[in-house]
């Protein structure tokens, strides 16, 4: 197959239904090294009102990317697995309404498509996940320009080795991972070839310490630790603080602050995702590091503007800065 797409994402899609609670408490514990966590608290066994509920169809991880691509004007498409239910051609629908090829999601008749339940109070969320086991297979797309890969279910090792397999027949394929729970819980040993044909690799500060194994406390160490186990760029986000990164090739390290927002998050998802996606499409678009470095905060900015992760997603006529 001739090349016909900018940008494949691979992983999976989902639905997702959110419910905004007001009537919750967040309780902080903070562990040994300062880090403090949240707990959602709700009273067990009760009635718990809720404000409204938004069902969004076509969402993920890769799929957010997809729809991210093709947005700032990159052909994009998204391999994915679907159920024969109603989810799963709402899923194909409305990735269609934003322009995401859906040549290459299979659909199984015999399963049901990914949902998800958002529990969201204030500007945070907390997902209830399930993925389905899908039959995984890599379709002949080509040779796009770039390969964005991201959450997929646990039963996917061998998925991962054809993924593999795929860049290094084609070198040409620069790769974009952004791992999910269960490629962080594989481990890098695991997943090594993966990592060794990243072009450019993102996660978060508390996933980069359980990839690396490390309680190192200075964030702005870890992309260069990541990038030691192949990947040419790492970046690793650290929530509101900003996003560190590191070059191999030129061995320079970047930070980056958020961008300010206009007003305070009406809901947080998505934010990695937009940040990591924009901050792609503007490498592959041929901007330098330095400026999709910036490109990132101002998409995740505008996310959390909105309920979801791809409604604040931009255009490049808004992106430019």
């Amino acid at each position: 197959m001739e090349q016909e797409y900018d940008f494949i994402a691979v992983g999976d899609t989902v639905t997702d239904a959110f419910i905004r609670i007001a009537q919750a408490s967040v309780m902080h514990t903070e562990d040994a090294q300062g880090n403090v966590d949240e707990e959602l608290c709700l009273v067990n066994g009760a009635k718990i009102p809720y404000e409204f509920a938004k069902v969004i169809a076509g969402v993920g991880n890769s799929a957010n990317a997809a729809v991210s691509a093709s947005r700032l004007g990159l052909k994009a498409a998204l391999v994915s697995d679907v159920g024969g239910d109603d989810q799963g051609k709402e899923i194909i629908a409305e990735l269609g309404k934003n322009s995401v090829a859906g040549n290459f999601i299979r659909v199984h008749p015999d399963k049901v498509s990914n949902y998800h339940y958002v529990l969201w109070h204030r500007a945070e969320r907390t997902i209830l996940i399930k993925h389905e086991e899908y039959d995984y297979k890599l379709p002949d797309f080509g040779t796009p320009r770039w390969m964005y890969f991201s959450s997929v279910g646990e039963n996917s090792l061998e998925y991962h080795k054809e993924i593999s397999a795929y860049l290094a027949l084609h070198p040409t394929v620069k790769l974009a991972f952004q791992p999910g729970t269960f490629q962080i819980k594989l481990g890098a040993e695991t997943l090594k070839e993966l990592y060794a044909h990243t072009e450019i690799f993102f996660c978060n500060v508390e996933e980069a310490r359980i990839i690396l194994k490390t309680t190192e406390g200075n964030p702005g160490k870890l992309p260069k630790m990541m990038s030691a186990l192949g990947p040419k760029i790492s970046v690793i986000t650290d929530g509101p603080k900003g996003a560190y990164a590191y070059d191999a090739r030129s061995g320079k390290s970047f930070f980056m602050p958020p961008y300010p927002d206009p007003k305070p998050p009406y809901e947080r998802t998505g934010a990695g995702d937009a940040f990591a996606s924009t901050l792609t499409v503007a490498l592959a678009l041929g901007l330098p590091l330095e400026t999709a470095l910036q490109w990132g905060p101002i998409s995740s900015m505008s996310v959390v503007q909105y309920v979801g992760a791809q409604e604040g997603l931009l255009t490049l006529s808004l992106i430019h800065i």
